[in-house]
Formats: structure tokens, C-alpha cells, sequence
């Protein structure tokens, strides 16, 4: 019995219509899943055949097999399913074997059997344009694997990550950094800013109003957390003169106009901000899991920045749509590529 993909509810109806648009005289790529035996994988794989994403699952035939029927998935043609097995014997276990042979068997135990690097292996040898890991594995382990096979992006002085959030009157905002540094220091700030800007852009087409955020507006208060973030401000508008961007500023500040109208009347980001940096780590994850689980935000990330290639990472608590969303994603960074 044949069954047609259903695409959840879930999946970002703008996100898919620019994927679409972006690929309509061309190949629209192909992606592997390194979750492979996972329910949510296998779903997703067959949504994303439906819009013409070629999908490689990452695991053995047969468990995956055995989860397709359980769950009534019919994988077409434009999945592939390959095990640790095949995947060591093709571009993927050669590439990571050169990685394991330079950085020594001590460093690297264990790698050519793991179906996350074997599955991130893939994207940098060419078998895939982009990675999907995370759905059963902490993002420590993924970034590990990117930063080791894929390595950074020429220039980039920082690997950050950030959220793509939608709210629920369909407004898009970018949150960085949520799931790497934990506490950057000024320049690192300057960076995640700019890269958090870059993938908004990308990913919605709108105008990026960068808010580097703190407990003080404008010179509200004095702490050295705050000079910080007036640091990086500075580093942010000299490194990229073109970036409308701001800072410090308390949150209410930057997003809403009638606080900004008191609080920082002269700043051109305050009330309209759409990308909010965060001054820590433990600042950014709360803060996007606040507003998901309270104000009914989708979020997709982490996205990865600052990396040569398009490796991206999930919750593990991601639904079959957060699969696809950060699937549609991953594939748009890698046509910018």
C-alpha cells in the first residue's frame, strides 16, 4: 500500500514557498539525516521527497524498513538508506578516514563506526549538500563532528549558532547565540551578531535590525557585562559599516516602540529590532525557550553559523516538522553556498 506524504502542520509554509522558488529551474539537492532510525527521521525523509528533496537516512535497512511500515511511511526512490558499513566504504569513510589518519587514532576512537560523523562526513565529500544531526544526540556531539569534518567558513573568526523564531502572527525574529558560546567576549559577540544578521536575512529576505541586548539601555546602568556588549556594538559597526544595529538595550527597549520612545529616543533599531543578540549563553537558551513554550513560538535551530558547509542541529525534543523546517533550512544555506 502506497501512501502519500502528509506534511504536518508544522512545516513553515514561507520557509517551503522560498525553498521552492529557489530551486524551480534546478535540482533541489539532497541532504542526509543522521538520525536515520528514528521515527521523526524517517518521516521527515518522506516529506521532504515530496517536495523534491533527495533525503539519505543514516541507519541499518532494515530497522528503518521495519519503522516505515509500523508507522505507514512509503520511502520512495529519493531516499537512500546506507549503514555505517556502506557509508565507510564510499567518499564519506574516505574523507573521515583522511580526518582520523591527520589528527591520530587517540583524538578520533570510535568515528568510523559513528553513524553522526559518518552522516556529517558525507556533506564534505560530496555525497550531500547538507546535514541534519541531533534528534537523538546532544548538540556537543554534532558540533564536534562539524567543526572536525566540515571545518570553519574562509573568514569566519567565530562558529555561533542561532533560532530562526516565528511567532504566532507570523513574524520572524533571530535569536543568537543559543546553543554554543557560552560566555563570548566582545568580539565574539561582534561576530555572532553579524552572522545572526546574515542568516536572517537569508532565510526570511527581510532587512535585518540588529539589538545587542542587556539588564541597561543606553547607559541605563554599569556593570563590566555591559561594556561588553557597548564593545561589540562598536566592533559590530566597524566590521560591517552596512549593519543597521544597536546596543545596549534591554529587550522591551528593542522590540517595542512605546518603551524605545522612552528609553532610547535617539537609537535607529530600538522598537523595530528583529535580530536580538544575547550577552551569554545562558541568556540566549532560556530566552528562546521562553518564548516558545510561553509565547507559542516555533523555533528552528539551532542553525549553525561560521561553517564551511551546511551542518545544522535539532533538540532532541524536535517534532517531525522541526525536521523538516531545519531540513528546508539547511538546504536554502547550502544553494547560498
Amino acid at each position: 500500500m502506497t501512501i502519500a506524504p502528509v506534511r504536518p502542520s508544522g512545516v513553515d509554509e514561507n520557509m517551503l514557498a522560498r525553498f521552492l522558488a529557489g530551486t524551480a529551474h534546478g535540482a533541489r539537492g539532497r541532504i542526509v539525516l543522521a538520525d536515520g532510525e528514528d521515527r521523526r527521521a524517517v518521516e521527515a525523509a518522506a516529506i521532504l521527497n515530496g517536495f523534491g528533496v533527495e533525503t539519505i537516512l543514516v541507519g541499518e535497512g532494515d530497522a528503518v524498513s521495519a519503522i516505515a511500515r509500523q508507522q505507514g511511511i512509503a520511502l520512495t526512490g529519493d531516499t537512500t538508506v546506507m549503514g555505517a558499513a556502506e557509508l565507510r566504504a564510499g567518499p564519506a569513510g574516505v574523507h573521515l578516514a583522511k580526518k582520523c589518519e591527520a589528527l591520530g587514532a587517540a583524538r578520533t576512537a570510535g568515528w568510523m563506526d559513528d553513524p553522526l560523523f559518518l552522516a556529517v562526513a558525507a556533506v564534505p565529500s560530496g555525497l550531500a549538500d547538507a546535514a541534519v544531526a541531533g534528534a537523538t544526540r546532544p548538540t556537543a556531539d554534532v558540533l564536534r563532528a562539524a567543526l572536525r569534518l566540515v571545518g570553519t567558513a574562509p573568514g569566519a573568526g567565530t562558529v555561533s549558532s542561532s533560532f530562526l523564531m516565528r511567532l504566532s502572527d507570523g513574524r520572524y525574529l533571530g535569536y543568537g547565540d543559543c546553543a554554543v558560546i557560552p560566555e563570548p567576549d566582545a568580539g565574539q559577540l561582534a561576530d555572532i551578531a553579524a552572522a545572526t544578521a546574515k542568516t536572517f536575512a537569508a532565510l526570511t529576505g527581510e532587512e535585518p535590525a540588529v539589538a545587542m541586548l542587556s539588564f541597561s539601555t543606553a547607559g541605563s546602568a554599569e556593570h563590566e557585562t555591559i561594556s561588553a556588549v557597548r564593545e561589540a556594538t562598536a566592533l559590530a559597526r566597524t566590521r560591517h559599516p552596512a549593519l543597521q544595529i544597536d546596543g545596549e538595550l534591554q529587550f522591551d527597549a528593542a522590540l517595542l516602540e512605546s518603551v524605545a520612545a522612552s528609553k532610547a529616543p535617539q537609537s535607529a533599531v530600538a522598537g523595530h529590532a528583529n535580530v536580538f543578540i544575547f550577552p551569554n549563553l545562558a541568556a540566549g537558551n532560556i530566552g528562546y525557550k521562553i518564548t516558545q513554550r510561553l509565547a507559542g513560538a516555533e523555533a528552528y535551530g539551532p542553525i549553525l553559523q561560521g561553517l564551511a558547509a551546511p551542518i545544522n542541529d535539532l533538540s532532541r525534543g524536535a517534532c517531525v516538522a522541526d525536521i523538516v523546517n531545519v531540513s528546508l533550512i539547511s538546504m536554502m544555506q547550502s544553494q547560498k553556498s
